[in-house]
């Protein structure tokens, strides 16, 4: 609380704001910096308001405030009499069982705080402009460079296979090369799930084939 009272004292410029939560209660003021952070405005509502600053919703002409935008903090500036509404969201039930809301958690991809400057660029035109889904946001930021350059390479030799009446070849020849790129590596002393390819063919404990069958028969267990 104290680094927010330092930081408003740094704005020489103050503006008082009504502050109209939704409720029961009567509308406020509350005198602020004409230009903050939406998180320093939010607390400060918060510390006004004895609300929790988690729970607190902001809008601000029609428009849900947020905190940041692609890693960094946003400002908004204000003007004397601007009427600010405040909403504080009730805390969700407890539901047992199963819920599908962290998978949909999941899908929600953001861009790392440590990204370089033209990828919050081309992620800003690409989620906020052209309106891209998450799950293809994350397939694109998630790729490395090599596999793009491999990408386009493919894409510029696929004409050309086609002119030559290689199609159907060239696309069998992709899967066995993705086949053979995504093979993993053993360590030292792992065993393969398949036998011919340990040395003295060599199996998993537990695998079941026709000798383990005739031995159990054998012995007596079935």
């Amino acid at each position: 609380m104290e680094e927010i009272k330092d930081e408003v004292e740094l704005f020489e410029e103050k503006v008082e704001i009504i502050l109209k939560t939704i409720g029961p209660t009567r509308p406020s003021r509350l005198l602020v910096p004409s230009s903050i952070k939406v998180r320093d405005l939010r607390r400060l509502i918060a510390r006004n308001n004895e609300s929790p600053v988690d729970n607190l919703s902001l809008i601000l002409h029609g428009d849900a405030l947020c905190d940041m935008k692609n890693g960094d903090d946003i400002y908004i500036k204000l003007n004397d009499g601007d009427c600010l509404m405040v909403a504080v969201k009730p805390k969700p039930p407890v539901k047992d069982g199963y819920d599908n809301d962290d998978d949909e958690e999941d899908l929600k991809f953001q861009l790392p705080r440590s990204s370089s400057p033209w990828k919050r660029r081309l992620y800003s035109i690409l989620h906020d402009k052209l309106k891209l889904p998450d799950i293809i946001l994350m397939v694109i930021f998630t790729l490395s460079l090599k596999a793009w350059v491999f990408i386009i390479m493919w894409f510029i030799f696929a004409p050309v296979a086609h002119r030559w009446d290689l199609g159907p070849l060239y696309i069998l020849a992709t899967g066995f090369c993705l086949i053979l790129f995504n093979l993993g590596k053993r360590q030292a002393g792992d065993v393969s799930a398949y036998s011919i390819f340990n040395e003295d063919f060599q199996e998993l404990p537990g695998t079941l084939n026709a000798d383990r069958l005739d031995r159990d028969i054998r012995a007596g267990q079935f």
